[in-house]
C-alpha cells in the first residue's frame, strides 16, 4: 500500500493533544518520520512512549530557543527536514470587546498573539534553512473557521486567526518556489484540548469539555458532522504531501460545509 508521506521528515509543533496529536499519529501512519515540540511535560512523556523513534522536545513554542532546539533535534535524527506543521493555539471563549476590561487588554492581546501568531513565525524562521536544504519543503499552519465566519471566537481569537491568514499569504509569496506554505482551517472539533487565556483567568478551561459539544457541532453545519482531530489530520497530510505540489498560499476547510450554510 502506498503511503502519502513515505520518506519525508516532519516537525509538528504543538503535538501533545487534539489536532496536533492526531496529525502526528496520522503522519507516522502515512510513512513520515516525525519530531515534535510540546510545552506540557506530561504530554511529552506520553508522546515519547507512544511514538518510539520520534524525537520529543519539551519547550515553549512562542520562543526562538525551543523552536531551534526542535528543528536541530529533527535534523539530527533524520538527516534533514521536509515538512513543518504548527498546531499551537489558545482560545478566548468568545469574549467580545465589550466584555474585556481595559486593564485586561494589554496582557490578553500579548498572550493571544504570542501563542497564535508569534509561535508560527518562530517555527517557520527556525525551520526554514532545513526546509530549503531538504527540498520540496512544505509548511502547514493552522487557521480556523474564525478567520472566515463571524461568531466563531472572541475579538482577540478572531483577529489572531486573521493574522495567520496573512502569514500564509505573505510566506507563500516570499518562500516560493523553494517552500510551499498552506493552512488548514478546522471547524469546531470534538475532543480538542484548546485552552483559554491565562491572562483572562481561563487557563483551566478547555473548549472540548463543553457539554453536548458533539451534537452542538453537528447541528450547526450542513453535513451534520462533528469532526475530530483525526478527521482534520487528513487535510494536513494532503497539504504536506507531493500530491499538493501545485498548491501554495491556500487553505483547506474541514468544517462540515460552513461555506454553504443558509
Amino acid at each position: 500500500m502506498t503511503t502519502w508521506l513515505a520518506g519525508r521528515s516532519a516537525l509538528i509543533v504543538g503535538a501533545g493533544s487534539g489536532i496536533g496529536r492526531a496529525v502526528a499519529d496520522t503522519f507516522v501512519a502515512e510513512g513520515a518520520r516525525v519530531a515534535v515540540l510540546e510545552r506540557d511535560q506530561a504530554k511529552c512523556g506520553k508522546l515519547a512512549a507512544e511514538l518510539p523513534g520520534s524525537p520529543v522536545v519539551a519547550g515553549d513554542a512562542t520562543t526562538r530557543q525551543a523552536n531551534e532546539e526542535a528543528v536541530a533535534s529533527a535534523v539530527s535524527a533524520f538527516g534533514g527536514l521536509n515538512i513543518l506543521v504548527n498546531c499551537v493555539g489558545i482560545f478566548d471563549f468568545y469574549r467580545g470587546i465589550g466584555e474585556l476590561d481595559a486593564g485586561e487588554l494589554d496582557d490578553a492581546f500579548a498572550e493571544m498573539f504570542a501563542v497564535n501568531v508569534k509561535s508560527h513565525l518562530h517555527s517557520v524562521k527556525a525551520a526554514l534553512p532545513a526546509l530549503r536544504k531538504g527540498g520540496n519543503g512544505s509548511i502547514v499552519l493552522t487557521e480556523s473557521t474564525s478567520a472566515y465566519y463571524p461568531g466563531r471566537g472572541g475579538v482577540l481569537y478572531v483577529s489572531s486567526k486573521f493574522a495567520v491568514r496573512g502569514l500564509v499569504t505573505a510566506l507563500a509569496h516570499e518562500l516560493a518556489p523553494d517552500v510551499r506554505v498552506n493552512a488548514v482551517a478546522p471547524g469546531g472539533t470534538v475532543g480538542t484540548d484548546l485552552r483559554g487565556l491565562d491572562s483572562l483567568g481561563l487557563g483551566e478551561r478547555s473548549l472540548g469539555a463543553a457539554k453536548d459539544r458533539e451534537s452542538e457541532l453537528a447541528g450547526r453545519v450542513p453535513l451534520r458532522v462533528a469532526l475530530s482531530g483525526a478527521d482534520h489530520a487528513w487535510s494536513y497530510v494532503f497539504l504536506a504531501s507531493e500530491r499538493s505540489r501545485g498548491i501554495t498560499g491556500d487553505v483547506v476547510h474541514p468544517d462540515g460545509g460552513m461555506a454553504v450554510k443558509a
